[in-house]
């Protein structure tokens, strides 16, 4: 069994078959997703799909970085609102985003620094986002572990170096559909990693892995990655499957 640990499954993406989609990841034993939120407009379908779909989609509650404005104090406070009524299986997607815009640049390294702390109080694993931004997040990352904090750094892309100080840090790599692109670097940084150190993704509805790039991604595609992984290994599916799915399992008690 393999455990999808960040599908956006309950977004509008799916709203034609949703059902379908969840059922045939399932089916090709993908029988776990964890779909981190994204802002307070993505909570009710986020939380629908948990309803229909119990002991298979696991929501985490987060404020993801592009959606930090300058209102993001009030989202703060939604945020901390839903992690007092429901039992989540961790905060996500939060972090920093310094690709599409710089503007918020400050907002975004707060937000990220109070979910954080959120995260402690809570006892509740992180999955970080990362984009254009890695030393800001290790930096504040490094400020706020006290030994507590656990997760994913989502969608990895970096260097040995940058794999290196995740791990030290106690973080999980979050490897997706990027490892099986034709000029994608990870294949060579992962030679370089403990398998210990991985879980799997999708980030459904994107970054579909080959066969299947350009197309719409779905949890049930997790297999072309896991089979990448193995071959990168040099192991079974099998390893891989019970390497990154245990590793998922004890990250957020599922």
């Amino acid at each position: 069994m393999l455990i999808d640990t960040h599908s956006h499954i309950y977004t509008e993406d799916f709203a034609p078959d949703r059902d379908e989609v969840i059922a045939r990841a399932v089916q090709n034993g993908i029988e776990k997703m964890v779909m981190p939120n994204v802002d307070s407009a993505s909570i009710p379908d986020l939380m629908e799909t948990t309803r229909r779909h119990p002991g298979v989609c696991y929501p985490l509650m987060g404020l993801h970085p592009t959606s930090v404005d300058s209102d993001y104090k009030k989202e703060l406070d939604i945020v901390g609102n839903w992690l007092c009524r429901y039992s989540f299986s961790g905060m996500g997607e939060i972090g920093i985003d310094l690709y599409w815009d710089r503007t918020f640049r400050i907002q975004q390294e707060d937000a990220f620094r109070q979910q954080l702390r959120m995260a402690r109080e809570s006892n509740h694993p992180v999955v970080i986002h990362v984009r254009e931004s890695f030393p800001e997040v290790c930096a504040i990352l490094e400020e706020e572990q006290d030994g507590s904090l656990s997760g994913i750094f989502h969608c990895f892309s970096g260097s040995v170096e940058d794999a290196h100080r995740v791990t030290s840090l106690g973080f999980f790599l979050g490897i997706g559909g990027v490892v099986t692109y034709k000029n994608s670097s990870l294949p060579s940084v992962l030679k370089e990693t403990d398998l210990k150190n991985l879980v799997l993704e999708t980030d459904a509805p994107w970054l579909s892995p080959v066969p299947h790039r350009g197309k719409r991604n779905e949890s049930s595609f997790l297999i072309h990655t896991a089979e990448k992984v193995a071959a990168l290994y040099g192991v079974s599916l099998d390893v891989i499957a019970e390497v990154t799915t245990g590793n998922a399992r004890r990250l957020f008690h599922i």
